[in-house]
């Protein structure tokens, strides 16, 4: 089982805290891609991924799996360990509505405005830049942020009372954050809070 990544983006973070909450780090190889000198754009990667996104999960057979939720869903079926993406049907429902709001409403926000409204990775891989739009996206990502204080104030985690692939996205996003200059505001206590309680978790600290 190979993983083609870079390491320490926000994407490919969020596969390797799955594989460390399964302890299964070491039952994977990784494999860097070349983002900066456009690796992810050559045939050979585009063959794996046509989207040109990293992390791909290749398997023993061939197989090629991209998207980071559809990722992580193999990890947590195929090693053992505690769920993360629910057992009973209402579960696998909410935590997989939640993931998709700390995606959409958080991570994906604030990496339209890293990469339309900041120089991004550089003029050679940022084209066709739309600073407008990503200054929406800035705000959107400030209301996703305000949405999950007001879900932390009554529940442990954002999906409920474990930990799951929700709260994966959701501090990957806030990593991201932090990388922009996108700062938790100070009256968020509840999701500050989750993010210092996330720190400290032993597949995060790592």
């Amino acid at each position: 089982m190979i993983i083609h990544d870079v390491e320490n983006f926000p994407n490919p973070l969020r596969v390797r805290i799955a594989l460390a909450e399964k302890n299964a780090l070491d039952a994977v190889t990784f494999k860097s891609v070349d983002l900066m000198n456009a690796e992810h754009r050559s045939e050979a990667f585009l063959a794996k991924n046509p989207f040109a996104g990293v992390p791909v999960l290749e398997l023993d057979d061939g197989t090629f799996i991209a998207e980071c939720p559809a990722i992580i869903e193999y990890i947590d079926h195929h090693f053992a360990g505690p769920s993360l993406t629910g057992v009973t049907p209402k579960e696998r429902a909410v935590i997989s509505m939640m993931q998709r709001r700390a995606e959409t409403q958080v991570l994906d926000a604030i990496a339209s405005y890293f990469h339309h409204a900041t120089d991004g990775l550089g003029p050679a891989l940022e084209t066709n830049q739309n600073k407008t739009w990503g200054q929406d996206q800035q705000a959107r990502a400030f209301k996703g942020l305000a949405y999950f204080d007001s879900v932390l104030a009554k529940h442990a985690y954002a999906a409920g009372e474990e930990f799951s692939v929700a709260d994966i996205t959701l501090w990957c996003g806030l990593v991201f954050g932090g990388f922009c200059n996108i700062q938790i505001p100070a009256d968020l206590t509840h999701l500050q809070a989750w993010h210092d309680g996330m720190a400290v978790r032993p597949s995060i600290a790592a």
